[in-house]
């Protein structure tokens, strides 16, 4: 009769242990839905068990079937922004509740050091304003979650983490430029905003994508021992992509925010293509169409530091933010904040990050939100015509005109057809420039601020800064 007894809890423990429901890290309480969308939910639980899900704002309960490895997934239709909500989920033998949902407008936060740097800053490193930011931080209605670092050779399904809800013990930790963002788009737009911070200091662009969006393109060398994630694992191909994005591939997002391009400053060249890859292949697994993708520019700096004995003119950055600016006109979608006024000489993580991620959120605002009414977009080279010896310069995106602040513009450079390039003298029109020197009599060439770190010296009336840029391809 003991026996029988013992055989019989065995059994009972055995099938409580199967019949538990797991939920990803992603759907925990304080969670943010993205409004008025079909909102993936997903989980663990017994193989081919029925799963119940009821959601308080409707009431209304769908049931899906677990997979023979025990996964199921679906989609709630959510309304418009509102809250707090609850979520049950339940396979009969037990419930779990996710309480505390707000439903509004969910954001992807990746990229490097810059995406990376909380307002409380780096050590010695600090956030202009970073403190007072941080004390007066709370706020009910904006939600934040970070997926914490992993490089890794297989794609991860889960992470350690939770949804929090803003307040200074939550921000001071979180992406100063993703607040930044997101607190605008808040306060503008009236509604809930979540925010997934996902990104890696000193990481690559190779290591947010995985082997299939790298197949054509021989640098990446994919690997396949953990031997080879020893030294660097941030910048091997693939890693960041198996071990912190993977796991949140498919939540139901509005577009995402990119702050990324310092580790691939040698390597300029492919940039743009990699980037139109990693953006077009991130929208096919997201399977929400080509949402939008806003990017931050970097920002100037001394990069010839880090090659004190072979700095060659490959490494100069201003080549990658050439690819930066040329991949918005490549990307569906997509747009580019310039940051050429906050750059620092020695300090590769600027502490001004008000600038960037406001103007990552006046690009959402503009071209997502539909938010009229104000300058989203840096000018933009458009043409030069050049007669009597003089170039004039022409921009997109100068409607109330440029300005200098009244100040001398000494960034400029002509050349003739011996490729050497000179200081340009520069007249200030209201939305173009005039440029001279005495020693290019035959221009047939002009760029501006083409410099590894130089400071933002043309605006527009907005205050938006112009990139630097080149007519010459040598």
């Amino acid at each position: 009769m003991k026996n029988s007894i013992i055989a019989f809890l065995v059994i009972l423990t055995s099938f409580q242990v199967n019949a538990t429901i797991k939920l990803p890290a992603l759907f925990s309480d304080n969670m943010m839905l993205q409004q008025q969308s079909n909102a993936p939910i997903w989980g663990w639980a017994d193989k081919n068990q029925k799963i119940k899900i009821k959601t308080s704002w409707d009431s209304k309960t769908y049931q899906v079937k677990a997979d023979d490895a025990g996964k199921w997934k679906i989609a709630l239709k959510t309304p418009v922004a509102g809250g707090p909500y609850e979520i049950s989920v339940s396979n009969g033998k037990e419930n779990k509740s996710i309480k505390n949902i707000l439903i509004g407008e969910v954001w992807l936060c990746s990229g490097q050091s810059n995406m990376e740097m909380p307002l409380k800053g780096f050590q010695g490193q600090p956030i202009k304003n970073g403190n007072e930011i941080i004390v007066r931080s709370a706020n009910q209605n904006i939600r934040l979650i970070t997926i914490p670092r992993a490089t890794v050779l297989e794609p991860k399904d889960d992470f350690e983490g939770k949804w929090e809800v803003a307040s200074p013990k939550s921000t001071a930790n979180f992406s100063a430029t993703a607040w930044y963002f997101g607190t605008l788009l808040q306060e503008v737009l009236n509604v809930p905003v979540g925010l997934i911070h996902v990104s890696y200091g000193g990481s690559s662009m190779e290591a947010w994508m995985n082997q299939e969006m790298l197949k054509d393109f021989a640098s990446a060398k994919i690997p396949t021992t953990k031997e080879e994630l020893v030294k660097d694992p941030n910048r091997v191909p693939t890693t960041l992509f198996n071990g912190m994005l993977s796991p949140v591939i498919g939540y139901g997002i509005k577009g995402c925010i990119w702050y990324q391009g310092e580790s691939n400053y040698e390597r300029a060249s492919e940039y743009m293509a990699l980037m139109n890859k990693m953006v077009s292949s991130w929208r096919t697994l997201w399977n929400q169409g080509e949402f939008p993708f806003y990017y931050a520019q970097i920002a100037p700096f001394n990069y010839a530091q880090f090659h004190p004995k072979d700095n060659k003119e490959e490494y100069n950055s201003a080549y990658l933010r050439e690819a930066q600016l040329k991949a918005a006109s490549v990307i569906p979608n997509s747009g580019m904040a310039v940051l050429m006024d906050v750059g620092e000489f020695n300090n590769i993580h600027p502490m001004d990050k008000e600038k960037g991620g406001n103007r990552l959120a006046f690009q959402a605002l503009a071209k997502t939100y539909g938010v009229e009414g104000f300058e989203f977009e840096s000018p933009k080279y458009k043409s030069m015509e050049i007669k009597d010896g003089a170039v004039t310069v022409s921009f997109d995106n100068v409607e109330n005109g440029i300005t200098s602040y009244d100040k001398e513009v000494l960034g400029f450079e002509l050349a003739g057809e011996d490729k050497i390039f000179h200081p340009a003298k520069t007249v200030v029109r209201r939305k173009s420039v005039v440029l001279t020197s005495d020693k290019v009599t035959k221009p047939v060439a002009v760029r501006y601020l083409f410099k590894d770190f130089a400071k933002a010296e043309l605006f527009s009336a907005g205050g938006l800064p112009v990139s630097s840029f080149r007519t010459d391809s040598w």
